[in-house]
């Protein structure tokens, strides 16, 4: 069974977490996972393939946004929130907020 290696919070990286959170797919993910969590791959795949599916969340877990558990054949995907938290006080709020109102603005126009 796969198991997936997730950084320890004290080397989490403000560079790598916004690097991860620049792609507007990635950014996505955190997003749903912000509203339901744990999630497997598959509700947060949409359109795409696989193979990019699997880089992008190779890129949060770097980052140390998300934890990825495999249970039997599900990869369970949950946000490091209380991590993140203590790393970088009120950035990842401060990052879904300024996504939220992005959306807003979008819209209305």
């Amino acid at each position: 069974m796969k198991q997936y290696e997730h950084p320890p919070a004290e080397a989490f990286e403000l560079t790598c977490i916004l690097h991860a959170l620049s792609d507007p797919y990635r950014l996505s993910i955190v997003q749903k996972l912000s509203v339901l969590q744990p999630q497997p791959c598959a509700p947060l795949q949409g359109d795409r393939p696989k193979s990019s599916v699997s880089h992008h969340f190779s890129v949060l877990r770097k980052a140390g946004l998300v934890r990825t558990v495999v249970v039997g054949v599900t990869h369970m995907n949950s946000l490091r929130n209380a991590e993140l938290e203590a790393r970088f006080p009120g950035l990842l709020d401060a990052i879904l907020d300024a996504a939220a109102r992005c959306v807003e603005l979008s819209a209305n126009s």
